[in-house]
């Protein structure tokens, strides 16, 4: 159960904030494609807008990092990380931005993102990348 001395102790539906950060994401095929770098909150709703997904790199040099629309993820618990239905291939040509340019976020990088992967924030899975379906665990979407 969450408590303020264990914030990252989220059984159930609920996850601690602190603890997203980090958690792995794979696609449909299973194939580990970075991790949860930090979310992108919308400040009137307190709903997840984007997943910055940090991919590529070596020890944090060289790294970018790949915003995704949070409704194109899939927690799957029997990976322990996110799934979405994207190859390496799509996500390679995704809007990418260093680690100092996170603070610049404005309405033209969310409609850039949004545009790229034919999706609105909350409102489902972007058409075109088809529904994640079963998770690689079996996780369903």
């Amino acid at each position: 159960m969450v408590s303020d001395e264990n914030p990252s102790n989220t059984g159930g539906r609920l996850i601690a904030a602190s603890k997203v950060n980090g958690t792995a994401v794979y696609n449909t095929a299973g194939e580990s494609l970075g991790s949860v770098h930090d979310v992108m909150l919308d400040k009137a709703s307190g709903k997840a807008d984007y997943a910055i997904l940090s991919f590529g790199g070596f020890l944090g040099i060289g790294e970018r990092y790949h915003p995704l629309p949070w409704n194109q993820l899939t927690y799957d618990p029997q990976a322990g990380g996110f799934v979405v239905n994207l190859d390496r291939s799509r996500l390679e040509g995704a809007p990418t931005y260093a680690a100092d340019d996170l603070s610049l976020w404005d309405e033209r990088r969310s409609a850039d993102i949004d545009t790229y992967y034919g999706a609105s924030p909350g409102i489902g899975p972007a058409p075109g990348l088809g529904d994640a379906g079963l998770g690689i665990g079996g996780a369903v979407r």
